[in-house]
């Protein structure tokens, strides 16, 4: 009996078409469309569903709501081995990390794309979606949660990132490696994530922001964001932690107004932890009701802190505090 997957295309580069010289309209091909151009798997039977036709900036927590139903629809069916998601590459990342936290199935989930269009020389939309459809019914990743399949490497969602703007090879995962690999369509896994987190998500989700921090940063973003309705302000600090004197004041208001914030770090490896204790560092702002955010990046924290803060918020307080 065949294995079976489910297709659920989205948009992005790789379903995209040139509209005039060197301009691309991404979403343009169908899911049909583009499983027709590629050499998908003969023994593997893949239904092909068509959710969106967007770029991937367009994709925010109401399309991610609407894609996580359609997967858990297509999980729902028993014979169903596996899913695989076609994704621009811009926030791909983000729509991984969203689908690994609220999505609880033992069958492996793949997003992936392309960074060029199908019709460019040396595409690598055909290696990518090939590759994704036999990592998704491989049974050594059973478990794992969501993936994330980029020119024949396997990433966990919670540590991928896109580094590279354009180059066949854009994403990574620094300081964690990837899971593994394909090739000649051969699945091969070398490591899994110990732990599979997975959270609730509540009916609507709050407004959570990122502010970027630098040096001589004032508080003027923390005070707009409070004011435009910020339920939760992630900092993306430097190193162990810390940011500029200048911004604690503000931070400190938002706390008191009840707003929850969650201090990252910029670094590409390591966690926040309070190492120092001037003010603006991380031990200074723990004393003040800051939150760490642990080894997440900022865009990730932020995704988990709304789901968080989607239910309640003792219960983000209660997950960022252990």
């Amino acid at each position: 009996m065949k294995k079976k997957v489910s297709l659920i295309t989205t948009g992005g580069t790789i379903a995209s078409k040139e509209i005039s010289k060197g301009l691309l309209k991404s979403g343009a091909i169908s899911g049909k469309e583009l499983a027709a151009l590629c050499q998908l798997p003969e023994e593997i039977e893949v239904n092909v569903i068509d959710v969106f036709q967007l770029p991937s900036m367009h994709i925010g927590f109401s399309e991610w709501a609407v894609l996580k139903k359609a997967i858990e629809k297509e999980l729902a069916d028993e014979s169903v081995d596996g899913i695989v998601v076609t994704h621009g590459t811009d926030t791909l990342e983000e729509t991984a990390y969203f689908l690994d936290l609220t999505i609880d199935d033992h069958r492996t989930i793949v997003v992936t794309g392309s960074q060029r269009s199908p019709d460019d020389v040396g595409t690598d939309v055909y290696s990518n979606l090939r590759n994704s459809v036999y990592v998704s019914v491989d049974h050594t990743l059973r478990g794992v949660g969501t993936v994330v399949v980029f020119n024949e490497r396997i990433y966990s969602a919670k540590y991928v990132k896109k580094v590279h703007s354009s180059n066949l090879q854009g994403f990574d995962s620094f300081g964690h490696g990837y899971l593994g690999i394909i090739d000649n369509n051969v699945v091969s896994v070398y490591q899994k994530p110990i732990d599979h987190e997975v959270k609730k998500v509540g009916i609507s989700i709050p407004r959570v922001d990122i502010v970027k921090c630098f040096s001589g940063q004032d508080g003027l973003l923390i005070d707009l964001l409070v004011q435009g309705g910020a339920k939760g302000i992630v900092l993306e600090a430097a190193g162990r932690g810390q940011i500029s004197p200048y911004m604690v004041d503000s931070i400190e208001k938002a706390v008191a107004k009840g707003v929850v914030v969650l201090l990252t770090t910029s670094a590409e490896e390591g966690r926040v932890y309070p190492s120092y204790g001037y003010l603006g560092s991380a031990h200074d702002l723990m004393q003040k009701g800051v939150l760490l955010g642990s080894d997440y990046d900022s865009k990730k924290a932020r995704i988990k802190l709304a789901v968080l803060l989607s239910v309640s918020e003792q219960i983000a307080i209660d997950s960022f505090s252990n």
